[in-house]
């Protein structure tokens, strides 16, 4: 079920080779799996303060999306088949570790989940709940506002959306 004909490898503008890899939940093993949870946990949990269940039961049906920089997990977003979370197919958990913030890897991460999403699952549209703050980063990459602002787990968001 692994949807690619194996691992991606681009620089970034540090000249940085970051290796990018789409598994299926069955497919990461155990220290893929331990890294993904800690990154989470970092930056949803601990650097945003909110206290959430991050484990939601919806991993296992995702595809997940990771850049690696050496052994480091610097970037990572779970792709989901139209249907499971959005009538669309969707991008979440989007996380750029914060050593790599500002050197465009998040425009990037954004851009490879796109396409990846879109060789998964061929062209559909993709639905993304986007924090208030970054509508602007969103509409950059086409997405556009599809709903009011809503609050979740204590943070505003909007829900966007990218036809293709």
């Amino acid at each position: 079920m692994n949807p690619d004909a194996g691992i991606v490898t681009m620089k970034n503008e540090l000249n940085t080779t970051i290796r990018w890899e789409t598994r299926a939940f069955d497919e990461l093993g155990p220290a893929a799996l331990y890294a993904i949870i800690r990154l989470r946990n970092e930056v949803f949990v601990v650097e945003q303060n909110c206290v959430f269940q991050d484990a939601d039961n919806k991993d296992q049906g995702c595809f997940h999306l990771m850049g690696w920089a050496n052994d480091e997990l610097a970037a990572y977003t779970r792709i989901a088949p139209p249907g499971y979370i959005y009538t669309e197919a969707s991008i979440g958990r989007v996380i750029t570790a914060a050593a790599w913030r500002g050197a465009g890897l998040g425009r990037l991460l954004m851009q490879v989940s796109i396409q990846k999403t879109l060789d998964i699952f061929g062209q559909t549209p993709i639905r993304i709940g986007a924090q208030e703050h970054l509508l602007g980063f969103y509409h950059s990459l086409g997405f556009q506002v599809a709903g009011d602002v809503y609050l979740e787990d204590g943070i505003p968001h909007a829900e966007m959306l990218l036809e293709k």
